[in-house]
């Protein structure tokens, strides 16, 4: 069978980006949409700062910090430090080339324009091929309900170096929220649809939160493959095992499978966890066995190339 012409990603940032990055080379890069995670934006010095978008638009462009995952490589700090010595809060990154983003984005929404205008306005002026999408156009903000109070997930992540005890996660205002445009039309057309290997709570669980998405993904379900983000009882990046054991679920790749059930076809799982297989494929999951592990670009592409090939099938 040919290789789908189409293919749509569900992505938060970090995580997402190292298996979007490998797609970006071995397929045609214009036959791809990322949608992308928005619950964790914030407004931070009257600015509209998206990490998540970024993250996948610099890394895309070439342009991230290959060590930390996000900014850009060779990044300076000066404007952040005159903000501080002016008593304004400094827990929060921003460097000086990544603030002309959040100053644009800023202005263009001034000005009246959608958070998905202003994506597309960015990555395009970056020169990246494949359509980046917001999850939807108003702000979703995931509210943090841990042992020190309700917390914006960057305060739980940055400010507080996600050391409360989580209790509740929830996506303000989604029940108003509506699916940025495209968004369901990118589930609706593609040959095949991957779910990045990001946190399935914090950077999925607000995608899925937004009416309609969850529905069209079940509609489309065997023709969904998802990454598990867990290896070994671990997350490779941030607090998902953390979050998750704290909340209830189980943090391994049953847990994930448990999580993903209702609309995932096939669940990808790294051979560390490959004694988890029958259990996963028992909730009627196809299971996959795959180094999952992504170090290296050379890595990245060679999952991708086993992934491609799964959606042959």
């Amino acid at each position: 069978m040919k290789l789908p012409k189409k293919i749509t990603a569900l992505a938060g940032g970090v995580g997402a980006s190292k298996l979007l990055l490998g797609l970006y080379h071995e397929m045609d890069p214009r036959n791809l949409t990322i949608i992308v995670n928005t619950g964790d934006d914030i407004i931070l010095h009257g600015l509209r700062i998206s990490p998540d978008l970024d993250i996948v638009t610099y890394t895309l462009a070439g342009l991230v910090d290959p060590k930390k995952g996000w900014g850009f490589q060779g990044e300076t700090f000066q404007m952040l430090q005159r903000l501080a010595l002016y008593g304004r809060p400094n827990w929060f990154n921003l460097g000086d080339r990544d603030m002309a983003t959040h100053v644009h984005r800023t202005c263009m929404l001034n000005e009246g324009k959608t958070l998905s205008q202003a994506a597309e306005s960015i990555r395009t002026a970056l020169g990246v091929k494949s359509r980046i999408l917001p999850m939807s156009n108003q702000p979703i903000p995931t509210i943090i309900d841990s042992s020190e109070g309700l917390l914006h997930f960057q305060e739980y992540l940055v400010k507080h170096r996600a050391e409360p005890v989580v209790r509740g996660i929830r996506f303000q205002n989604v029940e108003s929220a509506r699916p940025a445009p495209g968004v369901l039309e990118a589930i609706v057309d593609a040959g095949r649809i991957l779910i990045c290997p990001s946190n399935p709570l914090i950077s999925i669980g607000p995608i899925l939160a937004v009416p309609g998405v969850r529905e069209q993904l079940r509609a489309r379900r065997e023709s969904i493959i998802a990454v598990c983000p867990i290896v070994g009882g671990k997350s490779l990046k941030g607090p998902s095992d953390k979050m998750l054991t704290q909340l209830g679920h189980e943090s391994n790749a049953i847990g994930i499978a448990k999580l993903y059930a209702d609309f995932i076809g096939t669940l990808v799982i790294d051979p560390a966890d490959k004694s988890q297989a029958q259990k996963i494929t028992s909730l009627g999951i196809k299971t996959v066995v795959l180094p999952t592990v992504m170090k290296t670009l050379l890595q990245k592409r060679k999952l991708v190339r086993s992934l491609l090939k799964l959606a042959k099938d």
